[in-house]
C-alpha cells in the first residue's frame, strides 16, 4: 500500500517518534490527521517547533486515546493508522500503573475498536523491545518469550496480544512494529541518551545514571521511522509482529563514557541509587534481530551510532532545545 494521497492518521502525533512521523509521511505525500494529547494550554508537543508551513499541511487534533468517542472522530474517513500514542516512562509506570493499563491497553482498545468500525485500511500499533525482557537468547527476535519486567512492559504486551487478537478474530489488518531503543533530537530527558548529554550540556561536576551495566539496541529516529513505513507500505507484514533493531549492542557504561569524552572530559560517572530500577525489573540486555523486517521490506539501518549521536548532540546544543530539558533533577 502506498500512503500518497491517503488520509493518515498519527496518534501521539505531538511525541518524539511521532512528531518525526508525520514529518516522513508528510514526505511520502499523504494528507496527514495528528491525534495530540489535550492539556489546558492547547499546546501540541514537538509539532509547535515545526515551521508554518509545514504545520500548516497537518490537520491536527486534541484528545486523547481513553475517550472512545473522540478518538472514533479522529479516525473517521483516514486510510492509515499509525498508532504511536502511549505512555511510555518506565520508572513513572511504577507510581502510576493504572494509568498505564488505561492509557496503553484500554487506549489501545479504543483504536482497535475505531479501525474496525471505520474498515480503515491498515493500522499500524507500535510496540517496545520491553516487551521480551531481558534477552533469554540473543539476537532477540520474533519468537523470544515475553516478559513483563514493569508495569509498562506488561501493559504494552496486553496492548499487542489485544492487537493480535483483533487480527485473528475479526481480520483486522494490522501490524505490530516493535523498535529497540529509538533514540535521537526531540526524545525526552526520561530516555537514558538526552539524560546523558543534557547533563554533559549543563556542565554539572557529575554525570549521575543508575544502573550502568545493561546493554541496549540504539536505533536512530530516521531509522525507526523508515521501518515503520516500510512495513506500512508491505502488504505481506499485514499479521505480523516485526522488530525494528541495528543487531548492534552497547552498555550504558561504555555509553557514558564515550559521551564523556566527547562533551565534558572533565565530568564524573557516578551512579545514584534512585535512578536504579528494582532489581528484578532491570532489563540486563536487549539485542534484536531484524532479519524478519529485511527479508519483509529490504529496510536496513542507514545511519550508524557515532552519526545519530553526533547529530543528537548538535540538536542538543541548541541553546532553545537544551532550555526544554530538566538536566538537573531525575525525570520519571
Amino acid at each position: 500500500m502506498e500512503l500518497s494521497d491517503k488520509r493518515v492518521l498519527v496518534t501521539g502525533g505531538d511525541g518524539f517518534i511521532g512528531s518525526h512521523l508525520v514529518e516522513r509521511v508528510l514526505a511520502e505525500g499523504a494528507r496527514v490527521r495528528a491525534l495530540v494529547c489535550y492539556n489546558s494550554l492547547n499546546t501540541w508537543g514537538w509539532l509547535d517547533t515545526f515551521p508554518a508551513a509545514t504545520l500548516s499541511q497537518i490537520e491536527v487534533v486534541s484528545g486523547d486515546i481513553r475517550d472512545a468517542g473522540n478518538l472514533d472522530d479522529a479516525v473517521r474517513g483516514c486510510d492509515v493508522v499509525f498508532h504511536l500514542a502511549a505512555l511510555i516512562a518506565i520508572p513513572f509506570s511504577y507510581h502510576a500503573p493504572e494509568a498505564y493499563v488505561d492509557t496503553n491497553i484500554r487506549g489501545t482498545l479504543n483504536v482497535l475498536q475505531a479501525v474496525r468500525r471505520h474498515q480503515v485500511a491498515r493500522l499500524l500499533v507500535t510496540s517496545t523491545s520491553e516487551v521480551y525482557g531481558t534477552a533469554q537468547y540473543v539476537p532477540i527476535d520474533e519468537k523470544h518469550p515475553y516478559q513483563g519486567q514493569s508495569p509498562y512492559s506488561a501493559t504494552k504486551i496486553g496492548a499487542d496480544r489485544l492487537t493480535e487478537a483483533f487480527h485473528r478474530s475479526f481480520g483486522l489488518p494490522v501490524i505490530i512494529a516493535r523498535p529497540f531503543n529509538t533514540f535521537g533530537p526531540r526524545q525526552s530527558a526520561r530516555a537514558v541518551i538526552p539524560t546523558i548529554i543534557t547533563q554533559l550540556l549543563s556542565g554539572a561536576p557529575s554525570l549521575r545514571l543508575g544502573n550502568l551495566e545493561p546493554t541496549r539496541d540504539f536505533v536512530f529516529v530516521k531509522d525507526t521511522v523508515e521501518g515503520m513505513i516500510a512495513l506500512a507500505r508491505c502488504d505481506a507484514a499485514v499479521g505480523e509482529e516485526v522488530n525494528i533493531a541495528t543487531g548492534v549492542e552497547i552498555s550504558v557504561r561504555r555509553l557514558a563514557e564515550e559521551l564523556i569524552r566527547q562533551i565534558n572530559p572533565a565530568a564524573r560517572l557516578e551512579q545514584e541509587a534512585s535512578r536504579k530500577r528494582p532489581k528484578d525489573s532491570e532489563v540486563d540486555r536487549l539485542l534484536g534481530s531484524n532479519q524478519r523486517l529485511h527479508a519483509l521490506t529490504g529496510w536496513q539501518p542507514r545511519s550508524n551510532f557515532a552519526d545519530g549521536l553526533a547529530e543528537t548532540i548538535a540538536w542538543l546544543r541548541q541553546p532553545a532545545n537544551l532550555a526544554r530539558y530538566k538536566a538537573q533533577i531525575y525525570n520519571l
